[in-house]
């Protein structure tokens, strides 16, 4: 599968270097560049990328707006749109989240990050910067939301919770089959399920579900696991984790 992209950024050495980049990683194919979002939203349209890679701060339509035209709840056919941005703590992140944004990275993520996104966004996962998910979405629930957080349709099964809490780390597909010793296959059935009965869009709903709900606090492990929680900081495994 070779993964076409559209990046947007109003910087252009910013812009030309993420396009370089990604150029560079096999399967991905950059197919358009926009200096801001209305450029963004027109090219987006005309050529239908599997994911779009936009900065948050742009002129004439910044990558909030942007990306709720393209991903927001009422775009009958949502395009995958991936946040980048130079600020880890900022409540325009929040609105991008809301917007439809299937995920968040920082501009100093590097390559190898850069390229999991899209690979994740195209295939309808989402991917948050592993360093700020939890600090991220536990500020978000704390003050980025303006309704009470939605009730299920059914109760959640025991590991339906493991699942929600391990997707609210950021793990990955994989590493939440590792990490519960069940099936791949098992794993995606539960997020399935998770957002039917969240009524969420993707993964990045769910998780900002399980802290909306304060089933997840920024420090705890999910359920099941034995992996070292990363420093929320620095991404690297705190001192004395085992």
């Amino acid at each position: 599968m070779n993964i076409r992209v559209l990046v947007a950024d109003d910087q252009e050495i910013v812009r030309t270097g993420l396009a370089m980049i990604l150029d560079a990683q096999p399967g991905i194919t950059v197919v358009g560049t926009a200096e801001d979002g209305r450029r963004a939203v027109d090219l987006a349209r005309r050529l239908r990328p599997d994911v779009c890679l936009f900065d948050i701060r742009m002129p004439e339509l910044d990558g909030i707006e942007a990306t709720r035209l393209l991903a927001g709840p009422t775009v009958a056919d949502p395009l995958a749109v991936v946040v980048i941005t130079t600020f880890d703590h900022d409540e325009h992140i929040y609105a991008a989240l809301r917007a439809g944004a299937r995920g968040f990275l920082l501009k100093n993520a590097g390559a190898e990050l850069l390229a999991q996104a899209v690979h994740a966004a195209a295939n309808g996962d989402a991917l948050i910067a592993p360093s700020v998910t939890a600090r991220l979405l536990a500020d978000f629930a704390e003050h980025g939301g303006g309704s009470p957080p939605v009730q299920p349709i059914d109760p959640l099964t025991d590991r339906e919770e493991q699942v929600l809490a391990a997707v609210a780390r950021g793990r990955t597909n994989n590493e939440i089959a590792d990490e519960l010793h069940v099936t791949l296959s098992t794993v995606k059935s539960h997020i399935t399920n998770l957002m039917t009965k969240l009524g969420a869009r993707n993964r990045v709903e769910v998780a900002m579900w399980a802290y909306e709900t304060r089933r997840v606090r920024a420090g705890a492990r999910p359920a099941g696991s034995t992996r070292p929680e990363p420093d929320l900081r620095t991404g690297r495994s705190r001192p004395g984790d085992r």
